[in-house]
């Protein structure tokens, strides 16, 4: 088995020429380097995954005495952010190829197109209905209130509001997927991932970067290998050749 997802932060964003000369939108992601601090087995925990710690410098004192243990435990550098990775199964058998204390670096992008990426979107306080939930809101003239929400229920009946209305509230500060950004390039000596399009959260942002899990399929002429190609002009020069 081998593990399949990296954690990493977002460096910030950039722009890159193609060999067309068109600009592509980039993210710099640090990916890794990681460890891995404890291994879930179908026997033990009813599932196969594998815990990863981002290495990075700590201060012991920041530490629980239970997080101290779990890491004294296999002699592991302390870490301060750790998520769960799913493994896959390898083709030489179902002997785990992993084990506590193995790196994990961005190597193990080498030959992948897609990644999908999570991260803590930015928190944005307390939002309006225009902002949280893009309402249009009232006229913008004067003498009107232009970013209310307006009757959110009847009076007689049913005398209450339904459960689910789209009002104000909290905005931001959750996990945000973003699937299926294509690997643009990987830098081994420094750890760096640059994917192409945007990647939730602020700088800095943790991130939880993995294979993807359904990558999208290549039309043909937009894989940047050729030319798009014409099926039905191809089976008639086929059939003029024979």
């Amino acid at each position: 088995m081998s593990v399949i997802g990296i954690l990493g932060r977002k460096v910030g964003m950039t722009q890159l020429f193609d060999d067309k000369g068109d600009v592509r939108p980039v993210t710099v992601l640090q990916a890794g380097p990681c460890v891995i601090t404890q291994l879930k087995t179908v026997l033990t925990d009813g599932y196969d995954a594998a815990q990863i710690g981002l290495v990075e410098f700590v201060k012991e004192s920041r530490l629980t005495k239970a997080m101290k243990g779990h890491f004294e435990k296999h002699n592991l550098p302390p870490v301060k952010f750790m998520k769960e990775v799913a493994v896959v199964q390898d083709a030489e058998g179902e002997d785990w190829s992993v084990k506590v204390g193995d790196k994990v670096l961005v190597d193990l992008f080498d030959g992948t197109k897609f990644v999908d990426i999570a991260g803590t979107s930015k928190g944005r306080g307390f939002a309006g209905v225009v902002k949280r939930h893009k309402f249009a809101g009232g006229p913008g003239a004067h003498g009107h209130m232009f970013q209310v929400q307006g009757s959110i229920g009847a009076s007689s009946y049913p005398s209450r509001v339904f459960p689910g209305t789209r009002m104000s509230g909290h905005m931001g500060d959750v996990t945000v997927t973003v699937r299926n950004l294509r690997v643009l390039g990987v830098d081994k000596e420094e750890n760096l991932l640059v994917v192409e399009g945007a990647v939730p959260g602020a700088r800095n942002g943790y991130l939880v970067i993995s294979k993807a899990k359904k990558p999208p399929r290549e039309r043909r002429g937009f894989s940047g290998e050729g030319t798009a190609i014409n099926p039905l002009k191809a089976s008639k020069r086929a059939a003029k050749g024979k």
